[in-house]
C-alpha cells in the first residue's frame, strides 16, 4: 500500500532532486538487513579434543589429553589485559640465560609447548612455520615469536632441534632470530603460565595441556588467545595488530580495528558488516546530497543569467 501511496505521489507532481534524494534514501532504509549472521569459523580438531558438554569424562575444548590420567587443574582462564613478568629468565637455544623483557619489545606470540610432545605441540608449531612467512609484517621487526617449553627437564638441545626442525620446514627463508625457541626452571615455567592463566599438569613423561598461544604488547600486555592447532593468517595479523603501540602503523591499525573485530565465542575474527555497509551507504549519500546541492545552485544561477 506505501509502495501505491509512493508511486500516485511521484505521477502527481514533477520529479525534482529533493524527490530523488528521499525516495534513494527511503529504497535503501528498506533494503538494508536489520542484522547480519555472524560468520561461522570452524577448526579442524587433532585427535585428543573434546567439545563441551558431551558425555563422559571429557576435557576442556582445545586439552591435550592422556586417556591414563586426570587432570588435577588443566585448562585455560584468559587473563586478556593482564601483564606477564618480563623480568623472567629462560634459556636460549644455544643455553645462555636470556631475559623475557629484552624478547618482548614488539608485539609477540608466545606459544606454551613442550619438545616431545608427539601430536598437538608438534601440529601447533607447523602450522606456525606453514603461516609465518606469509605475514606481510616483518619477523624480527613489526614482530616476535616465541616458542617455550613448560617441561623443567627439557635443555637447551631439544629446543635447538625444534628451531632447526621448523626452520627446516619455513626453507630458512625466516629471519633467524624472529623466532626463539627456549627453556627453564620450573619456577619460571609457572611464573609465566600462571601469568596467562595457562594450566597443566605432568603425566608421566607427558602433559595434559590446553593447545592455546597467546599474542602481548611490547609491555608484555596479553590482547589476544588463539586456540588450536589450525592457525587463520587473518587472525594471528589481526591480533598482531591489536599488540601494537606507537604511532607506526597507527592509521591501518585503526582501519584493521574498525573492520573487524573478535568473536569470543568462534574464537577468530569476524567482519564488520554492518558497519562497514552503514559507513559506505552514509558516504554514497552524502556525496549524493552534495551533488544535488551543488547542481541546484548551478541551475539557479543559469536561470539568472
Amino acid at each position: 500500500m506505501f509502495n501505491n501511496v509512493i508511486a500516485r505521489h511521484w505521477r502527481s507532481r514533477r520529479a525534482c532532486p529533493r524527490d530523488i534524494f528521499l525516495l534513494l534514501l527511503w529504497m535503501i532504509l528498506l533494503s538494508f538487513p536489520a542484522a547480519a549472521a555472524v560468520p561461522q569459523h570452524q577448526q579442524s580438531e587433532p585427535a585428543g579434543m573434546a567439545h563441551e558438554g558431551q558425555a563422559g569424562n571429557m576435557q576442556e575444548p582445545g586439552e591435550h589429553t592422556h586417556p591414563e590420567a586426570t587432570a588435577d587443574k588443566v585448562g585455560l582462564e584468559e587473563h586478556l589485559g593482564t601483564y606477564i613478568p618480563l623480568d623472567l629468565v629462560f634459556r636460549d637455544e644455544q643455553g645462555n640465560p636470556v631475559k623475557l623483557g629484552d624478547l618482548v619489545n614488539k608485539p609477540t606470540v608466545i606459544a606454551p609447548v613442550y619438545y616431545r610432545c608427539p601430536n598437538v605441540c608438534h601440529f601447533l608449531q607447523g602450522d606456525l612455520a606453514r603461516v609465518l612467512p606469509g605475514i606481510k609484517l616483518k619477523a624480527g621487526e613489526d614482530y616476535q615469536v616465541i616458542s617455550f617449553s613448560f617441561d623443567e627437564t627439557e635443555q637447551s638441545e631439544l629446543a635447538r632441534r625444534s628451531r632447526d626442525t621448523y626452520y627446516a620446514a619455513m626453507k630458512h627463508q625466516y629471519p633467524g632470530q624472529a623466532w626463539r625457541f627456549l627453556t627453564g626452571d620450573l619456577k619460571s615455567i609457572r611464573q609465566l603460565t600462571d601469568a596467562a592463566g595457562f594450566y597443566f599438569q605432568r603425566v608421566k613423561h607427558d602433559f595434559l595441556h590446553p593447545v592455546v598461544f597467546f599474542v602481548v604488547s611490547p609491555q608484555g600486555q596479553i590482547v589476544r588467545y588463539l586456540h588450536g592447532t589450525h592457525i587463520v593468517p587473518k587472525d594471528l595479523t589481526l591480533a598482531l595488530y591489536e599488540a601494537k603501540s606507537g604511532h607506526v602503523g597507527t592509521t591501518i591499525r585503526k582501519v584493521v580495528q574498525y573492520c573487524f573485530s573478535f568473536d569470543p565465542e568462534q574464537k577468530t575474527y569476524v567482519f564488520n558488516i554492518l558497519r562497514v555497509s552503514a559507513t559506505a551507504i552514509l558516504t554514497t549519500l552524502a556525496i549524493f546530497a552534495a551533488y544535488l546541492v551543488l547542481s541546484g545552485r548551478k541551475s539557479k544561477k543559469d536561470k539568472n543569467l
